[in-house]
C-alpha cells in the first residue's frame, strides 16, 4: 500500500547538522530505494518503472539523464534516480476537488517537495485568466 502525501510542508526549523548516520551505497542504498519506491508505486508498478530506467527500450532517469553506453545493467540508476521516478510515477492523484480545497495563492506558498507528494493531475487544467491568484479553482473549466 502507498503511503499517503503529507498534510503540512516540510520546514527548516528542525534542521540539524552531523555525520552521516548511514551508508548511501550498496545494500543500504538498495533497501532505501527500494521502500521509496514501493512507498509511491506500490510493488508492481515499482518493479515495472525501475527496470526500465535507462534502458534502450524505456526512458532516461528524470533526475540525471545517466549517460548510457551500449553495455547496459539492469540496474541502472541510482538511488536519487529511484526517488525521481518514483514521484513521477506515484498512484496518488490530484482532481478538481484538490484546486477547490486550496487557493492558487496558498499553493504558490508550498515547497516544491510538499506539491510534488500529492500526487498528479489527473485531467487538464487552467486557471482563466479573469481569475486572482486568491480565488479558489471552482470555477475553473477543462483546458480543451
Amino acid at each position: 500500500m502507498t503511503k499517503k502525501p503529507p498534510a503540512d510542508d516540510v520546514t527548516d526549523d528542525d534542521l540539524s547538522l552531523s555525520g552521516p548516520q548511514r551508508s548511501a551505497a550498496g545494500v543500504p542504498a538498495i533497501v532505501a530505494s527500494v521502500r521509496h519506491a514501493v512507498g509511491e508505486m506500490g510493488a508492481r508498478r515499482s518493479v515495472q518503472a525501475l527496470r526500465r530506467v535507462n534502458q534502450k527500450d524505456g526512458f532516461d532517469c528524470p533526475g540525471c539523464a545517466w549517460p548510457e553506453g551500449d553495455h547496459r545493467h539492469i540496474v541502472e540508476f541510482c538511488e536519487n534516480g529511484a526517488k525521481a521516478v518514483a514521484e513521477e510515477a506515484t498512484v496518488r492523484r490530484i482532481t478538481r476537488e484538490f484546486f477547490a480545497r486550496h487557493a492558487v495563492s496558498a499553493l504558490a506558498e508550498r515547497t516544491d517537495y510538499w506539491l510534488g507528494q500529492q500526487g498528479r493531475l489527473t485531467e487538464p487544467m487552467h486557471k482563466a485568466s479573469a481569475a486572482t491568484t486568491t480565488r479558489r479553482f471552482r470555477g475553473m473549466t477543462r483546458s480543451r
